[in-house]
């Protein structure tokens, strides 16, 4: 028998991109543009994607990491107010262990031309797998690809 644990966690990334708050939007609600930054770290290679986003929607995306691990990213859209808020949970599975259960909300503000967007994000990390500065660190990467794909 193993032993069990919750660990907690919580972190806030705030970013403020030069793109009206519709065009930061879509980045998150269009697949075409999601895909231009929300995948796995270099060398990491995709085994499966869905994408279904609207309230009550589900996304999946799994992967293998250049060392053989295979993380599956399993969430659930619970609210979305578009160009102004996206609430969602999510599942984090590696080698198809559940290592942790999350709930994000992303808060896109105008500021004059550009768009305030705010991440919360609360983590319970399971059965020690305690590596919430991690998936921060992850979470920061993603933020700052999700920026570069605004200017293309």
């Amino acid at each position: 028998m193993s032993n069990r644990s919750v660990v907690h966690a919580s972190f806030t990334i705030t970013r403020v991109y030069d793109a009206p708050p519709a065009r930061v939007f879509k980045v998150f609600s269009n697949e075409e543009a999601k895909r231009k930054w929300f995948a796995g770290p270099p060398g990491w290679t995709l085994l499966k994607r869905e994408f279904d986003f609207r309230e009550g929607g589900r996304e999946h995306l799994a992967g293998r990491h250049g060392a053989g691990t295979v993380s599956v990213f399993d969430c659930f859209y619970q609210d979305i107010v578009p160009d102004e808020r996206i609430i969602y949970s999510y599942v984090m599975h590696l080698d198809g262990r559940k290592i942790s259960v999350s709930q994000a909300a992303i808060e896109l503000k105008p500021e004059g031309k550009k768009t305030k967007m705010t991440l919360t994000e609360y983590g319970d990390y399971l059965d020690g797998y305690d590596d919430a500065a991690s998936r921060e660190h992850g979470t920061n990467f993603l933020m700052d690809a999700l920026g570069k794909s605004l200017a293309d």
